[in-house]
């Protein structure tokens, strides 16, 4: 809107006010009559442009590439000091085609410096602020390389430009200590027998260079990441009373584990039951290592992966199951946890939690690609990674199942399907927490559904009228927001909360199962391991469910508009009721959506109507004609709660 009719309105406002005596101001909850269908259907541009890269129905396009970075690290954790220290060779292979005259790494440590950018965006300094990464050795190529370092990012200024299709090889030594439990995704802190190490964001690691933005090197304050794919081959080495937990597959374990420990893995991959690996007994035994005194080091490889992170204790209980996957596959479930939480409905059920997340998510939307899915139980509360997570190791009960299966369900969004989480968090958290939905639904029939957590519907037995305070809310983001300008107040509401309920809309009001279904698994296929972007789901969804929903983009995603619907008369036919009836409903507010009404004829009689959303292209109340031969007594619209319809007072007319 333009000034002059900006001040043009603001007129007619004041002199409508001027005339109007004794009327009460509208709630804030209510955008009544601000329903316009031009607007509501009218085209939506979506914000990344069509290209030879990304095309129009959302899939990858002919000239899709994305950059891959390898990585093989020699890593010692030194508890007497709490420090990590490693070597790290970087592979990266640029596949774009631009030569590159610079790099970027993320160095996520820096966050933990004094006065870091992360720190600012709290506005409280952190008593137990680090050095973050010290960074020993840089070198590209064998040479040695200028470098400047920004917060929690480092420019690598090539003396030779990177050609396109070409790689160069990064060689990092470092060293850092790993933050107390102040740390957040990654921490230490005690237990009954020992120190629980969680190391995430523990080496240097590439930023993407991608076909929307080039190089992305937002800072890392507090959203989480976006990073390209490759192998990983990392070791660590640690005291040999410890055990250590890792993303990926456990290299050469006879130099790590004793016979009984690997008899009871090869047992474990054959149950359906958890098979303890190390029992409560054990934890404290010598006999459960392989060695006494000194150190051992501890190989993993994880191949087509954009993280890895690992755990590691003195104190680790130890079980495991397999998991079976489509197509005959199998992996293993793995849960490593100290000996106080191993009580009833707790950490004793992790590894049953970890197997029924994993099968049913690879069952109803895509096969879990990696050989293990491991829930380390420590001093972080609620942290994924690829295959790997960092579970609070206090939780019971629901909150035990909710945590697990939703940070299990992370492997899927953002671990295969690659979405820039510090970008766009309601992807990943949103498409996680509405996998998350049907998971509750399923394990042990539903002895934890339906989910209603923190993530989901924590007040409102219906999610959508648990919604409607949220969409009124004039202070809240709109779901497109990136992550880190959001307040804890709004975190989980709008990036989890609404943005998975926007899942629940399409699948079950909008689409319906089958179309989405397909729509959503063949966008999952065609970006496992790739980049998408907004835009991209946005299409796919459009192309393949068959339906251009720029009407529900705008508002759900886009804008933030409130919904509310009223049937507002009824109408016999012409001839009388014998020849039917018309139902008149009003749609009030910005949003629109297809709606079920139930009408009740006079005897008793009762009919499900579904008015589509086209009902309201041309007009404010959709005008609903139905055959019947009785008068009717009543109509309800929305009787199921569906819909977030913040009037439910105007939902109900009672005939005469």
């Amino acid at each position: 809107m333009n000034r002059s009719l900006a001040i043009i309105a603001l007129a007619a406002l004041v002199l409508v006010a001027g005339c109007t005596k004794h009327s009460a101001p509208k709630p804030a909850t209510a955008d009544a009559g601000s329903f316009d269908p031009l607007k509501a259907f009218a085209r939506q541009v979506f914000p990344d442009s069509v290209s030879a890269t990304r095309v129009a129905d959302g899939t990858p396009g002919p000239a899709y590439w994305q950059n891959r970075a390898d990585y093989t690290i020699h890593a010692v954790l030194d508890p007497a000091s709490n420090t990590l220290s490693a070597d790290e060779v970087i592979t990266y292979t640029n596949n774009s085609p631009n030569d590159l005259d610079y790099l970027w790494l993320q160095l996520d440590q820096n966050i933990y410096r004094a006065g870091s950018r992360g720190a600012a965006v709290y506005g409280v300094a952190n008593p137990n602020a680090t050095d973050g990464y010290v960074l020993d050795t840089v070198e590209t190529n064998g040479a040695k390389t200028l470098y400047i370092v920004s917060d929690t990012r480092a420019q690598l200024r090539l003396a030779q430009t990177l050609k396109a299709h070409s790689k160069i090889t990064i060689h990092i030594r470092y060293h850092y200590v790993v933050p107390g439990k102040s740390g957040g995704r990654t921490a230490h802190g005690p237990s009954k027998n020992g120190e629980i190490y969680d190391i995430a964001q523990w080496y240097p690691r590439m930023a993407v260079y991608d076909d929307l933005r080039g190089w992305d090197t937002l800072p890392y304050l507090v959203s989480e990441f976006y990073l390209d794919y490759g192998d990983v081959d990392y070791s660590v080495t640690v005291p040999s009373d410890m055990l250590v937990a890792g993303s990926g597959e456990l290299v050469i374990p006879q130099e790590v584990l004793t016979q009984t420990e690997m008899d009871r893995l090869a047992q474990a991959r054959l149950s359906d039951k958890p098979v303890m690996i190390r029992t409560a007994a054990e934890v404290n035994d010598p006999l459960s290592r392989p060695k006494q005194g000194g150190t051992l080091t501890w190989h993993f490889k994880m191949a087509n992966t954009r993280d890895v992170a690992f755990g590691a204790s003195k104190a680790f209980m130890w079980d495991a199951a397999r998991i079976n996957l489509p197509g005959g596959k199998a992996a293993l479930a793995q849960s490593v946890y100290p000996v106080e939480a191993a009580k009833p409905n707790a950490w004793n059920r992790s590894t049953e939690m970890v197997k029924d997340s994993v099968e049913n998510f690879s069952r109803r939307w895509y096969p879990f690609p990696w050989p293990n899915a491991v829930s380390v139980g420590g001093p972080v509360g609620g942290m994924e990674y690829p295959a790997l997570v960092f579970d609070d190791m206090t939780m019971h009960d629901a909150t035990m199942f909710w945590v697990t299966a939703h940070e299990i369900g992370h492997s899927w969004f953002p671990m295969t399907v690659g979405f820039n989480e510090r970008r766009d968090p309601w992807m990943d958290e949103g498409f996680n927490t509405f996998i998350d939905v049907f998971e509750s639904e399923n394990f042990n029939h539903g002895e934890f559904g339906p989910k209603r957590d923190s993530e989901f519907s924590p007040k409102s037995a219906h999610p959508a009228d648990g919604l409607i305070d949220l969409l009124a809310d004039p202070k809240a983001p709109i779901t497109l927001m990136a992550g880190d300008p959001v307040i804890e107040k709004y975190r989980h509401p709008v990036s989890y909360y609404k943005s998975a309920f926007g899942m629940v809309l399409l699948r079950d009001t909008i689409l319906g199962p089958d179309r989405f279904d397909y729509a959503f698994h063949k966008f999952i296929r065609d970006w496992a391991f790739k980049h998408p972007s907004p835009s991209d789901f946005f299409r796919a969804m459009d192309s393949a469910g068959g339906e251009d929903l720029s009407w529900f983009w705008r508002e759900w995603y886009f804008d933030k508009g409130t919904y509310d619907v009223a049937v507002t008369g009824v109408t016999p036919a012409k001839g009388g009721w014998q020849n039917g009836a018309t139902i008149t409903v009003e749609n009030r507010d910005a949003m629109v959506f297809p709606l079920t009404l139930d009408v009740r004829f006079e005897g008793g009689r009762t009919v499900r109507v579904k008015v589509p959303v086209e009902a309201w292209m041309r007009r404010t109340g959709a005008l609903v004609p139905l055959l019947g031969t009785k008068p009717i007594t009543s109509v309800t619209a929305d009787p199921d709660h569906a819909l977030p319809d913040h009037d439910r007072a105007n939902n109900v007319w009672n005939g005469p």
